[in-house]
């Protein structure tokens, strides 16, 4: 059966892989994005299954309206994909109210925004898997990437509610951890903070720990989500890459590990 997707973050990156695997797949799109010119090609190559539709995630009301728009166009939807984010790179200390609003209005309440838009639609129908893409440093903040983790851990805590409140009524919600593709985020999708000349030594060392290696290319990602969405029963969380999957596992068990610890001090109290 031809499916119906609503991706949001659609013209460039992971959202622009997902949808040209979509409608290679024979599937329709609703791409969403704030510039969805570069999209332009794709709509000439695969007429009437593209629909381009202009958003900013961060007004609600833009979103209430574009998913109404795209419910319009195909009569209903299928898998949503909210994937649109920005990365706001820096220390903790250094970064302002308005950077950290828009971090947030980004990448956890315009997530938030599109789920509570598209849930009536799929309850009406019975059916419908989200997609949520979070990160696989989700799990625990690192230097310098803190408030973009924060942004995105909470989307994990809010989707995981999310997942367990609309399976009644057949909607599916997985989250998806990413490992670091070249997906642009940290070039055309990143704010950068004031440095403090005070963190300058360990910005030193986490360039240096870094690199320069973008990540492999975003398509890599697809042939494991375009499964995922096949399986009777997805899984709640899937990590998006092997070197990440192994990352992932080793900070759980460090932590687990810390835990054991401190048990002894843990159940001092009662609670």
């Amino acid at each position: 059966m031809t499916r119906v997707w609503f991706i949001t973050g659609a013209s460039r990156g992971l959202g622009r892989a997902f949808t040209e695997a979509a409608l290679a797949a024979g599937d329709r799109v609703v791409a969403a994005s704030r510039n969805v010119e570069p999209l332009a090609e794709l709509e000439g190559r695969y007429p009437g299954a593209l629909v381009r539709l202009p958003l900013d995630v961060s007004d609600r009301k833009a979103v209430f309206d574009g998913v109404e728009k795209a419910v319009a166009a195909f009569g209903r939807l299928d898998i949503v994909l909210n994937n649109a984010g920005r990365l706001l790179l820096g220390m903790v200390e250094e970064a302002t109210e308005e950077q950290l609003r828009e971090q947030f209005d980004v990448n956890f309440f315009g997530a938030v925004w599109v789920t509570q838009a598209v849930v009536p639609h799929l309850r009406a129908q019975g059916s419908g898997h989200i997609l949520q893409v979070t990160s696989m440093g989700a799990s625990g903040g690192f230097a310098s990437t803190g408030m973009y983790a924060a942004s995105k851990s909470a989307l994990n805590s809010v989707s995981e509610a999310l997942a367990m409140e609309v399976a009644p009524f057949g909607i599916k919600v997985t989250i998806l951890q990413m490992g670091g593709y070249d997906t642009g985020l940290f070039t055309v999708g990143t704010t950068t903070t004031e440095p403090d000349p005070r963190y300058a030594d360990l910005r030193a060392r986490l360039a240096e720990m870094w690199g320069d290696d973008a990540g492999p290319d975003p398509s890599t990602a697809v042939p494991a989500v375009m499964e995922l969405i096949d399986l009777p029963e997805p899984p709640a969380r899937l990590i998006v890459g092997g070197a990440s999957y192994d990352m992932v596992l080793q900070m759980e068990q460090g932590r687990i590990e810390q835990y054991k610890a401190w048990e002894r001090l843990s159940r001092l109290a009662p609670g």
